[in-house]
């Protein structure tokens, strides 16, 4: 199976401490038959929201890999274990055949190898937004007759706001998809997606805010 791992470090951990994390993965993943197909670094980030812990910032990395079905116990298990780390998040993305349609769609604003979107040559049909005369922009929803998502065939991904950020209110509130068009499919995508951006603080949940540079 194809998995994706976001960690979050913290971030007064040295260079050698991250390469160390790194290593960590790339080892169990090897244990269990697995390979690790993307590593990538997005480097400290502010986070949206700050920890109940009191994180303001982390060190973000991103491994996506192939491994067996045990691999994700014992690496939930090194991980919990491990000093430095403030959040983990393993998703299930798909099946080996599928591997190179997944590794060639991996695209998000915050790595510096592979930084884009989704929507990027989408832009303009995705733009829901007006500017309300004072330079500040305003949401509008139109209702459409189709889904917008189904129409530039699409997905929300937690790994790029763009794609669910302007379904969020500035109280965090997600938009229902009677007020934004989209299908209950595709609200679906959006509310699973925003979900995962919460867990590891790429998004808030109490406002529209979402991870910068730090």
């Amino acid at each position: 199976m194809i998995y994706e791992l976001s960690l979050v470090a913290k971030s007064e951990l040295s260079a050698e401490q991250i390469a160390a994390l790194q290593s960590l993965v790339q080892e169990v993943v090897k244990q269990h038959d697995g390979d690790v197909l993307i590593q990538d670094d997005w480097g400290r980030l502010r986070m949206a929201q700050r920890t109940r812990n009191g994180d303001e910032s982390g060190h973000y990395l991103y491994f996506l890999f192939k491994a067996n079905t045990d691999n994700n116990k014992e690496l939930e298990r090194r991980l919990r274990i491990r000093d430095g780390i403030v959040r983990f998040m393993i998703v299930k993305l798909g099946e080996e055949k599928e591997q190179e349609k997944i590794v060639k769609g991996y695209k998000t604003p915050y790595s510096k190898h592979y930084r884009g979107s989704v929507l990027d040559e989408e832009e303009e049909g995705m733009d829901l937004t007006e500017d309300m005369g004072d330079g500040r922009p305003k949401k509008r929803f139109s209702r459409r007759k189709n889904c917008v998502f189904t129409e530039k065939k699409v997905k929300a991904d937690w790994k790029d706001p763009k794609t669910y950020e302007w379904l969020v209110n500035e109280f965090g509130k997600i938009s229902p998809c009677r007020v934004s068009g989209i299908s209950r499919k595709h609200q679906r995508f959006v509310t699973t997606a925003i979900k995962r951006a919460r867990q590891v603080g790429l998004a808030s949940y109490i406002s529209g805010s979402y991870a910068e540079q730090a």
